[in-house]
């Protein structure tokens, strides 16, 4: 299923993103159990490869249950492992430091044996009350440390936390064996194995969360503060931690690995920030490889042979409306603004071909899409009536965006801002820009509190299931949009605990159809995405829900 494409100096950027590969999401069974651990699995060699990826930007913090930045993550996903892993072919659920799992007849708690003769890359032993150790820090996360995380993962999944346990999803996990736990739930979750796939329930050494004191955070990173076992994680990984510069990530191979170690032994993410520096270094040869590939680079990537990759389009783009400011409390200036922006306008210039407009915040191959949207189309005339009817006066509106970044789901931060900020101002809007460099703090100004009108971002999804983008967004209010509307909240708590099949799925739907009507934000894309490699790279192990580690890549002859 998945393809690399050398392209052609005659081929088109579009042929060759139509003929590269592209990882589908599908549904399927639990895989079959991954063999028992060895240092060096049967029939290969000790990786003796260093390889070297460019990012487009430095991850912010390397604990994977607190930042779900998707650089932090790309990290964590290497060192650390969760107790189930999404099958790159099928994206279903598959075994990871478990093996096997059941759930009860009442659906309100899961069994999972774990995998055994596994030790953390410190030396201390894998096993059930580690895994057990994990879940009761996320449980107890203090209020005061939550204000300050407002996307944790377990909050999203879980509701709530051990101080408001009545509301929450999560009830405990209990040891019953050396190597078999059991986690119970308050309420039926159908999207809860989907959820334990992502890097935010990766099972850190509770030894090395202890020592790096991990619910501390005193440290600077990106314009926040990070704990110091946020600086150096400590997992079961393919790949054990060594070292982050302020450009660089540094892993190696671990020796004990489980499973198949594959051909590096040294893996060193480097930080280019722009695409023109990262498509500079692929071609001088100083990189193997590099994520983000965008539209200005993509033709001098085909014209001198080099390898695309493409992930089929699994995130949405979309502009953010905060309605702790007062304009954008009134339903109408909401709706004028999402039936004001031409979307193929912002498209078609700054992302990879294919990649198609949104429609809704849930991508069209999950269940629960509506096909009938929900959002206005684009009427710029009703759009500016709306506006005058609404009695805007001209009051200024700040508009956050991005600097010295490219983001999977945003390639071009500035380029985007001016095209919407140009059409918003068409309208009738006083805008006013309020650019800010991604590593001060970003992604923490617009997900929080403050004087953030519009600002720009996207979410990447990390399981197939609808529930991993509405609830995140919109299942509860936050600082990102200050939106409260208690039917949504409610008709999206039902809706995940609903048995898959026609019922889920409508309640989907309608969810789908009522954030239309109301926009609280409005979505723009569904991005394509690709890496660019070179010739010493023979697969690359592309994944819509970004699940690659580089223990997958495999090297050509001689590389």
């Amino acid at each position: 299923m998945r393809q690399v494409v050398s392209g052609a100096r005659t081929m088109r950027r579009r042929e060759l993103l139509q003929a590269a590969a592209a990882a589908v999401l599908l549904t399927g069974c639990t895989a079959s159990p991954i063999p028992r651990p060895s240092p060096t699995p049967s029939g290969s060699t000790a990786p003796s490869a260093s390889f070297t990826f460019a990012t487009p930007a430095p991850p912010i913090a390397l604990d994977p249950a607190v930042t779900a930045d998707i650089e932090s993550w790309r990290v964590t996903r290497q060192v650390l492992e969760c107790l189930v892993t999404s099958d790159p072919d099928t994206g279903a659920p598959a075994p990871a430091l478990a093996t096997a799992w059941t759930q009860s007849a009442d659906l309100l708690s899961w069994t999972f044996t774990l995998r055994e003769g596994i030790t953390f890359h410190d030396g201390t032993p894998f096993n059930a009350a580690a895994v057990k150790a994990n879940f009761d820090r996320w449980y107890a996360f203090s209020p005061q440390f939550r204000s300050n995380h407002t996307g944790l993962a377990f909050t999203a999944v879980f509701k709530a936390h051990a101080d408001q346990a009545s509301l929450s999803l999560y009830k405990r996990c209990t040891v019953l064996g050396e190597h078999e736990v059991r986690i119970e739930l308050t309420q039926p979750l159908t999207s809860f194995l989907a959820a334990m796939t992502t890097p935010a329930f990766a099972i850190s050494s509770p030894a090395a969360l202890k020592a790096g004191t991990a619910d501390v955070e005193d440290q600077p990173s990106s314009g926040t503060k990070i704990s110091r076992y946020a600086q150096h994680p400590v997992g079961t990984g393919p790949f054990r931690f060594r070292e982050w510069t302020k450009d660089s990530v540094v892993l190696e191979s671990s020796p004990t690995y489980w499973g198949p170690r594959g051909q590096i032994s040294k893996l060193t993410l480097v930080v280019y920030d722009t695409p023109q520096s990262r498509l500079q270094a692929l071609l001088a040869g100083t990189i193997d490889g590099y994520d983000a590939v965008t539209v200005e680079n993509i033709e001098t990537l085909v014209r001198k042979g080099l390898q695309v990759v493409r992930r089929d389009p699994f995130s949405v783009m979309y502009l953010g409306m905060n309605q702790a400011v007062p304009l954008l409390q009134n339903d109408k200036v909401r709706q004028a603004i999402a039936m004001g922006i031409n979307k193929d306008a912002v498209i078609k210039p700054f992302f990879l071909e294919d990649t198609k407009a949104a429609s809704q915040f849930v991508p069209p191959k999950l269940s629960g899409f509506n096909a009938a949207g929900g959002f206005p189309s684009y009427d710029p005339e009703k759009a500016k009536r709306l506006l005058s009817e609404a009695g805007y006066k001209g009051e200024e509106l700040p508009f956050y965006y991005p600097l010295n970044v490219t983001r999977l789901y945003l390639p071009d931060p500035q380029k985007v801002y001016a095209e919407l900020s140009a059409q918003l101002t068409l309208l009738g809007l006083n805008i006013k820009p309020v650019p800010v460099d991604w590593e001060d703090g970003y992604l923490q100004k617009v997900t929080t509190a403050g004087d953030h009108a519009f600002h720009l971002l996207g979410r990447y999804g990390s399981y197939s299931d609808p529930d991993d983008f509405l609830a995140p967004l919109f299942g509860a209010k936050n600082g990102e949009f200050g939106f409260f509307d208690a039917q949504i909240f409610s008709k999206i708590e039902r809706a995940r605990g609903l048995p898959d099949g026609n019922d889920r799925t409508q309640a989907y739907q309608n969810i789908n159809g009522q954030i239309g009507s109301t926009a609280p934000a409005v979505p723009i894309a569904y991005p394509i995405s690709a890496v660019a490699v070179s010739s010493r790279v023979a697969t690359y192990p592309a994944s819509p829900v970004l699940n690659e580690t580089f223990n997958h890549v495999t090297l050509a002859a001689g590389a």
